[in-house]
């Protein structure tokens, strides 16, 4: 959802003169009218997103609530409201959808940055694709709580699932056929993946 760089916090292209601290971030911020996120000391404004990328975000949200409704696991679905805090990295990044198990838990003082999604999923297009799959990625496993990184295109219909077996063990699944499910493994349920792409025209 922005454009890529490098989430190592060494990152020396931007001048220590020009980097933000997260206080400075958060308190800018509260003020502003649009989202921005925040990584490598800079604050990064979330760019305006297409018809598709709406649609298919609240589609998949629905689909969602629908398909953990029945079950016996206690899970919080948030939307781009909600940042994404990474205590190791000192980031903050918004996602199009997240999911918690059982209990959200935030940054001390913040009452919207969450520190334990245990889903995420990103629509991506062609301007935040390859930060989406690569740095972003990266920079989300440094959460604890994390197990499952969603992708879904807009341009095509293409659901990618990226679920954590151990550490070391992330695998992949992708599914682009209308007329399949894809699994979300680490909440145990299935969503249609014609229910994510309803009305869309590609």
């Amino acid at each position: 959802m922005t454009s890529a760089i490098a989430v190592s916090p060494e990152n020396k292209k931007i001048p220590e003169s020009k980097r933000f601290t997260l206080e400075q971030y958060l308190a800018r911020e509260e003020r502003s009218k649009h989202k921005h996120e925040f990584y490598n000391g800079e604050i990064k404004i979330m760019p305006g997103g297409t018809a598709n990328h709406s649609f298919i975000s609240i589609n998949f949200t629905t689909a969602l609530k629908i398909a953990i409704k029945n079950s016996k696991k206690k899970f919080f679905i948030g939307g781009s409201d909600l940042g994404i805090y990474l205590p190791t990295l000192d980031f903050v990044f918004y996602a199009d959808a997240l999911v918690v198990f059982e209990k959200v838990e935030y940054k001390a003082g913040t009452k919207n940055l969450i520190v334990n999604p245990i889903l995420i999923v990103e629509v991506a297009s062609i301007s935040t694709r390859n930060f989406d799959r690569a740095d972003k990625f990266e920079a989300y496993k440094t959460l604890p709580s994390f197990k499952e990184y969603i992708l879904v295109e807009q341009k095509k219909p293409q659901i990618e699932s990226r679920f954590i077996h151990n550490p070391n063990n992330w695998e992949t699944t992708i599914e682009t056929d209308l007329t399949k499910n894809i699994t979300l493994r680490s909440l145990g349920v299935e969503i249609a993946v014609a229910d994510v792409y309803e009305n869309i025209e590609f």
